[in-house]
């Protein structure tokens, strides 16, 4: 199937034709016919599917299309809200929309958390078309009335998986209380989890299913090995592969947001450019990060499974895994990353005595046995090696002494810390 046979409008076809697409992807062949047809969808895909074109590309056509024409009408209220889990997916899903709607006059912006609120106000009040939110931003609009989304025709859930792994289910129910109810929806998760079918039971109405990927399971394009080690050899057996190997442009993951600030720096000493992205980074860092990356300016790029979250780059050649991640679906979503688009990948994986479970795990998920590999010099000792110790804590002071001067009592409730971002200009 060729783009030219779905039925898109002139405008969008000479958009996707600029960017060198000529053959849909399958969740695309599926997925943009149903949109087309104003139903509501429940889409499984795994991430490097061009899931988010085939959300787009309908989108824009149903937005130039009928009595709502935008040729005929400027809009002041958003039309389509899109919310998603991470700044960086908020980022990449408008940049698309934009890519593909460049000739069409429908405006659209992007607002999340960690930058300053004001200038996504003045672009709400000049007016848009398309909205692509994090939750705790939009919510903060909400409450400030700088956003009316009651005319909201089409609402996407994109990464419905992650967004409840990231706790904001409490936040998307507020969300959808304020949507009108005669709306298209359309839902896109990488799994589906009884929660998940629960959420989309809420949510969607006689829904279209697309379901692309076998549940769970790793991109056949992705060449993936295990390497196993002892813990305390893990650097300089990762510091090897880059030398040894030549590598470049490697995605590598940690567990924690302090060993992703560790890692990048012993990479860096070591010669290997390298820069961390996670959740505590400001947003300016992790923009600059990740372009430099992509412009291959950075060797390796140090990420934490959110962060990375909306890394969309193509050709991405190697995934490590420095540290495998405690739930085994994570795994599936961090080799994805690899592989994109049918292009082939190497995924890597680190892995010590302690991680043995965590990798039967993920076999048994994938359902499959990983190649195990021993590097020279690197061979995994007999047994595991004792974890690290870790300091004694200090003695808790005897009660009625109160709180240090000046430290303040942390605060209860509210809403959970959310790494959402700032706002997309035009």
């Amino acid at each position: 199937m060729q783009f030219s046979e779905l039925g898109l409008k002139a405008e969008i076809q000479r958009a996707v034709a600029e960017q060198g697409y000529d053959t849909p992807t399958p969740i695309q062949q599926q997925a943009i016919p149903a949109v087309m047809t104003g139903r509501d969808l429940m889409a499984t895909a795994q991430t490097g599917t061009g899931k988010t074109a085939g959300f787009t590309l309908p989108i824009l056509h149903r937005l130039a299309s009928g009595p709502n024409d935008r040729l005929t009408r400027v809009a002041k209220t958003p039309r389509v809200l899109v919310l998603v889990p991470t700044r960086e997916l908020a980022i990449q899903v408008e940049e698309s929309v934009r890519t593909y709607g460049k000739y069409l006059p429908v405006n659209s912006l992007a607002v999340f958390g960690g930058v300053g609120i004001n200038p996504q106000i003045a672009n709400l009040r000049r007016g848009i078309d398309i909205l692509v939110a994090t939750p705790g931003r939009l919510l903060d609009h909400v409450q400030q009335r700088t956003v009316d989304l009651s005319a909201i025709e089409i609402f996407v859930l994109d990464e419905a998986d992650r967004m409840l792994d990231m706790g904001f289910i409490r936040d998307i129910r507020k969300v959808i209380a304020l949507l009108p109810k005669a709306r298209q929806n359309l839902m896109f998760s990488a799994t589906f989890s009884p929660d998940i079918r629960e959420l989309a039971g809420g949510l969607l109405h006689n829904p279209a299913s697309v379901d692309v990927a076998p549940r769970n399971t790793a991109a056949e394009t992705v060449t993936q090995r295990v390497i196993e080690t002892n813990r305390e050899q893990k650097k300089d057996l990762l510091k090897h592969l880059f030398e040894s190997r030549g590598l470049n442009q490697v995605l590598v993951f940690a567990r924690t947001k302090h060993g992703a600030d560790a890692l990048a720096k012993t990479l860096d000493k070591a010669g290997i450019k390298s820069a961390a992205i996670h959740g505590d980074k400001s947003q300016g860092a992790r923009t600059r990060a990740l372009s430099e990356f992509k412009d291959g300016k950075l060797v390796a790029l140090v990420a934490t499974d959110i962060a990375a979250r909306g890394i969309d780059i193509d050709a991405l050649p190697y995934v490590i895994n420095y540290e495998l991640p405690n739930v085994a679906e994570d795994y599936v979503h961090r080799i994805g990353r690899t592989g994109r688009a049918g292009m082939e990948g190497e995924a890597i994986s680190l892995v010590c005595h302690d991680e043995r479970p965590q990798l039967k795990d993920i076999e048994k998920l994938i359902k499959r046995s990983l190649e195990r590999l021993v590097i020279e010099g690197f061979e995994p000792s007999a047994t595991a090696a004792p974890r690290p110790v870790q300091p004694p804590r200090p003695p808790r002071k005897p009660q009625g002494q109160g709180r240090p001067q000046g430290q303040k009592t942390p605060a209860k409730g509210g809403r959970p810390q959310q790494h959402h971002t700032g706002s997309r200009h035009r």
